[in-house]
C-alpha cells in the first residue's frame, strides 16, 4: 500500500498551521473510479498528501472498468487527504473517497462532519457518476460538480451536462483540469462559495470564498 505521511515528509514551515487560523472546514472529493480524485487532492494540497493506494491486480478484471483509463495502475482503497489554507483564518481539509462501489461503505465515516462535496466527473464515462450523485443526495450533502477535462474528452455545454446528470438549477457545474493546482483550487472555491450562500446559512463564512494568496 502506498501511504504518504505528510508529518514525515513536509517541511515544518508547511506542516503546521499559522497561529492566525481560527476555523477548519472539511470537504469531500468524490467520484467514480478513475475520474481524477487523487490527482486533484495532490495538486491542491499545501502539505504532502496522504494516500492509501493499492496496485490494480487481475482480481479486478471484470469488476473495475478501465475503459478510457487503460494506463491506470493504482487505486485508492481508503482515502486521500490534503490541506488547503483558504485565508489567514480558515483552512480546508480535503478528503478524497474511493471510487469503486465495494469501498463505498467507507463514505459513512469520511462524510461525518463534512460541509459539502466536490463530485468529480469524467464525461467519457458519464453514466458511472449517476450512483455517486445519488449517494450524495441520499446523505443530504450539498455538492458541486467538477468536470475533469481529459485530453480526449468531448466538450459539452454546462446545460447539457446539467440535463444529462439530472442536476437542479442551483447545483454548480465547472470544468477543470485535476493536474493543475489553480484549476483545481477554483473548483474547490466554487464549492465553498456554494455552501457559503443563502441556501446553506450554517455553512462556511462568506469570507472563506477568497482564494489563497
Amino acid at each position: 500500500m502506498v501511504f504518504a505521511d505528510s508529518a514525515e515528509s513536509a517541511p515544518a514551515a508547511d506542516r503546521y498551521l499559522p497561529d492566525s487560523v481560527r476555523r477548519a472546514v472539511k470537504v469531500l472529493v468524490v467520484g467514480a473510479f478513475g475520474v481524477g480524485k487523487t490527482t486533484l487532492v495532490g495538486s491542491v494540497s499545501e502539505i504532502e498528501p496522504l494516500r492509501t493506494e493499492e496496485a490494480l491486480t487481475e482480481a479486478g478484471v471484470g469488476v473495475d472498468d478501465l475503459t478510457g483509463i487503460d494506463g491506470k495502475r493504482m487505486t485508492t482503497v481508503a482515502m486521500d487527504f490534503g490541506r488547503l489554507t483558504l485565508n489567514s483564518q480558515l483552512v480546508m481539509y480535503v478528503f478524497g473517497t474511493p471510487g469503486q462501489q465495494r469501498f463505498w461503505e467507507l463514505w459513512e465515516g469520511l462524510a461525518e462532519g463534512a460541509l459539502g462535496a466536490l463530485a468529480v466527473v469524467d464525461t467519457r464515462r458519464l453514466a458511472d457518476s449517476f450512483e455517486v450523485l445519488a449517494q450524495l443526495e441520499l446523505r443530504g450533502l450539498p455538492f458541486a460538480v467538477a468536470v475533469n477535462q481529459f485530453p480526449d474528452s468531448a466538450v459539452y455545454a454546462t446545460e447539457e451536462l446539467r440535463g444529462a446528470l439530472d442536476l437542479t438549477e442551483d447545483t454548480p457545474v465547472v470544468t477543470f483540469d485535476a493536474r493543475d493546482r489553480a484549476s483545481s483550487m477554483d473548483a474547490l472555491v466554487t464549492l465553498v462559495e456554494y455552501i457559503s450562500g443563502p441556501a446553506h446559512p450554517h455553512g462556511v463564512p462568506a469570507t472563506a470564498a477568497a482564494a489563497p494568496g
